[in-house]
């Protein structure tokens, strides 16, 4: 029986992990089927404290599940499929086969960006494609981008881009924004935003290194087009990675885990830390946050268990 396995390596998991093996709680950690999370995605880290000339987002996991490790931390890929509840523990299936039994459970299962779902999309992933402005908005100062969507997400994507870059387009596949009146006044009030409606993005252009422009096709007429820019945002939704929770953990309308103010579920025991609980702030620095305040949580849970 473990005392605690922790679903999930990104950067809430990793850091979950280290202060529970501080703890002695030796935490076993399965990393899923996006070993590392969104970071890994990421190029350059440079909002997160103590890296003044920033970090790779690859080597900032990575340094932290050294750290964990270090501590005594067990990490071992694999993906929990299924998630059970027996009596005063839990039942973990990996991989469809192997069963691991827990007195505690962290999900840090992290949620997934939405993708176009295009080919040159993957080639350019973290090198002009992007699914976090605050992340990344930085490297495209002076610059133009494009931001794909059309809810509210896409309009604060724009919005925190129009700070840095010098033009921000939207790319819209309909003829009418799905965000909220508040949002779309303040976009359209930004002298440094603009829209193409009716829209879709066949392709994404570049020279193998970096981002040059896009492919658009649109949608009524089928006409297509290039447009020049330095980068392009995604902002069109988040999936987090909850579903088999389904039935088990409360969720809100659009999958993500509820939680108090302690990241505890409605089952004792099982806490959340990361984006899978938090579709607000999605930042490696608060899901860090989260991962450290679920571990505290856990050891308070096991020693009012006696374990």
């Amino acid at each position: 029986m473990e005392k605690l396995v922790i679903i999930g390596n990104g950067i809430a998991g990793c850091t979950a992990a280290l202060y529970a093996a501080r703890a002695d709680i030796a935490p076993l950690v399965y990393t899923g089927p996006e070993s590392g999370g969104q970071l890994t995605l990421t190029t350059t880290v440079d909002n997160f404290p103590g890296f003044p000339d920033g970090i790779l987002g690859p080597e900032l996991v990575e340094n932290a599940k050294k750290q964990a490790e270090k501590y005594g931390a067990k990490f071992k890929f694999g993906i929990v499929t299924k998630f059970e509840k027996k009596k005063d523990h839990y039942v973990l299936t990996i991989d469809n086969k192997d069963k691991v039994e827990a007195s505690s459970v962290i999900v840090a299962t992290g949620a997934s960006a939405r993708w176009l779902g295009i080919e040159s999309e993957k080639t350019y992933k973290g090198k002009g494609v992007h699914t976090c402005a605050t992340c990344d908005g930085y490297f495209y100062k002076d610059k133009t981008v494009v931001v794909v969507g059309g809810g509210d997400s896409a309009m604060e994507e724009s919005l925190v881009l129009a700070k840095l870059c010098t033009k921000v387009t939207v790319l819209h596949r309909r003829d009418e924004f799905r965000a909220s009146k508040a949002m779309q006044k303040r976009f359209t009030d930004d002298k440094k935003t603009n829209v193409i409606w009716n829209v879709v993005v066949e392709e994404i252009l570049g020279d193998g290194k970096k981002v040059t422009g896009v492919k658009l096709k649109d949608t009524k007429t089928g006409e297509k087009k290039e447009v020049k820019t330095d980068g392009v945002f995604l902002a069109i939704g988040h999936v987090p990675n909850t579903t088999i929770f389904k039935g088990l953990l409360d969720m809100d309308n659009h999958g993500y885990l509820k939680v108090d103010g302690q990241l505890k579920t409605k089952l004792p025991g099982v806490f959340a830390a990361g984006d899978v609980h938090d579709n607000r702030y999605r930042q490696a620095v608060t899901a860090a946050g989260a991962g450290c305040q679920a571990a505290l949580e856990v050891q308070r849970y096991l020693a009012e268990k006696g374990l």
